[in-house]
């Protein structure tokens, strides 16, 4: 397998193509969204994993970095720092630093920033073929703003009313 190319982006450095890569989180280009954190994510653009998605959420307290969902893939969240609430299957459970969610497919989950201050998640998803998401209706992710009002089957209806989200530099290390 040959080496990526790494391209130079307003917001940090980027792979292009497919390939392998080495990137340190204080150069590559994030993304960011009120109220959802930033992120970064370790793929090209043009050459997504189609098996595998990873990636780094910033999050501050009372962030979410989506809704409520269950989804046929499976998904893991490490806390790299800070803390965070994870809601999962209608509970809450705290989360602080080197606590590891493993959500296998069809658990109802979402993590909310929480702490004193911003919390670094390391996020993995596998990913399938015709790979679905459901996002139900819940009252205890609702009470942190991280639900949506009636369930569906649709990201583009979930995400409807969510702001733009905007290329960011890096802002690690977190402080």
């Amino acid at each position: 397998m040959h080496e990526a190319k790494i391209i130079e982006t307003d917001t940090g450095l980027q792979p292009s193509g497919d390939g392998w890569f080495i990137l340190n989180l204080k150069d590559i280009g994030w993304a960011t969204v009120p109220g959802g954190g930033t992120w970064c994510v370790f793929e090209a653009p043009d050459a997504p994993s189609a098996t595998l998605g990873i990636g780094v959420h910033i999050l501050d307290p009372g962030d979410t970095p989506g809704f409520y969902h269950l989804e046929s893939d499976q998904e893991g969240f490490l806390v790299l720092s800070g803390e965070c609430l994870a809601i999962v299957e209608g509970q809450e459970r705290r989360m602080g630093p080197w606590d590891y969610l493993h959500s296998p497919p069809g658990t109802a989950h979402i993590t909310v920033g929480a702490g004193e201050g911003p919390c670094a998640l390391l996020m993995v998803g596998t990913r399938t073929p015709g790979g679905t998401t459901h996002y139900p209706a819940d009252p205890v992710a609702a009470a942190h703003g991280a639900a949506v009002a009636e369930a569906t089957d649709s990201p583009r209806e979930a995400y409807a009313d969510r702001p733009t989200i905007t290329p960011a530099r890096s802002p690690w290390p977190v402080a």
